[in-house]
């Protein structure tokens, strides 16, 4: 083989592992939706969820992470609870437990990925639980809504439970500012849309698969089933009505699609979903 072939091909390799790629990575995949343990949160009273105690006898709630890949190309949604949390015996944060078995990180690494795998990120929202690795991600463009990223770095931070130093990175990472509804790839298959309330720029994900059809990924529109059947807002939404116009028009979207609703924290549902390296396609 020529010794110019041999260079080309070369630094066509190291191109592609310097993605978090691997030799062999299939990149005309469609479009796949992976699912990840990222921790479980442990909670005394649900009262603050708007849910009276003697309501539901359900107290943890799983806390996932998701990646969309798309023709090669890879979307990060939700980024579970912080790296540190790892391995620590239920660390009590006011009134609730953490718990997190392995990383983000440690369960890409077995798919020959890392966390500079991701060409987007993306976050239903600000709180701890959704964005614990966003500092972690290295050279992924982040879409997140304006109204989103103000309040994010505003001084003084006025979010209920928000935590700004897992996100204190993200401040000057390559970004697109949204203002409503976005999509992603361009081809309407996996769009973020826009559904304020629990926090300013809330936002959820739809996608659409070829073969497990489309799936929306709830953020925390809401928190336990109990929450959608009955429309309950947490105490700590900054807006009540924003919520409540948000399930509407999410749940419109559901009935207008066929799409399968995933609330993200719902450990039930959680406990029979393929986990990645599996995936849904």
């Amino acid at each position: 083989m020529p010794f110019t072939r041999i260079m080309l091909i070369a630094t066509l390799l190291l191109c592609a592992c310097s993605r978090g790629d691997i030799p062999g990575t299939d990149h005309s995949v469609a479009l796949r939706l992976y699912e990840f343990d990222c921790g479980r949160l442990s909670f005394d009273s649900v009262e603050g969820f708007s849910i009276a105690d003697d309501e539901t006898d359900v107290r943890v709630l799983a806390v996932p992470c998701y990646m969309v890949e798309h023709n090669g190309r890879r979307l990060l949604w939700d980024g579970g609870l912080p790296s540190a949390v790892v391995n620590a015996d239920e660390t009590e944060v006011a009134g609730f437990r953490m718990q997190l078995d392995r990383t983000l990180e440690a369960q890409l690494m077995v798919m020959g990925l890392d966390m500079s795998s991701f060409d987007f990120m993306a976050f239903s929202h600000m709180h701890f639980d959704h964005v614990g690795v966003a500092n972690e991600v290295v050279g992924a463009t982040l879409l997140i809504q304006e109204s989103e990223y103000d309040a994010a770095f505003a001084d003084p931070v006025t979010v209920p439970g928000y935590d700004p130093t897992y996100y204190e990175k993200l401040e000057f990472a390559d970004r697109v500012l949204l203002d409503g509804d976005h999509d992603v790839f361009g081809d309407g298959k996996v769009r973020i849309i826009s559904a304020p309330g629990h926090t300013p720029g809330h936002q959820v994900l739809f996608v659409d698969l070829p073969n497990t059809g489309p799936v929306v990924l709830s953020g925390d529109l809401y928190h336990f089933a109990l929450s959608r059947e009955a429309r309950r807002v947490p105490q700590f939404n900054v807006d009540a009505d924003q919520t409540l116009a948000a399930m509407d028009r999410v749940e419109a979207l559901v009935d207008e699609t066929g799409a399968q609703f995933w609330i993200e924290h719902e450990l039930a549902r959680f406990q029979t979903h393929k986990k990645a390296p599996s995936y849904y396609d």
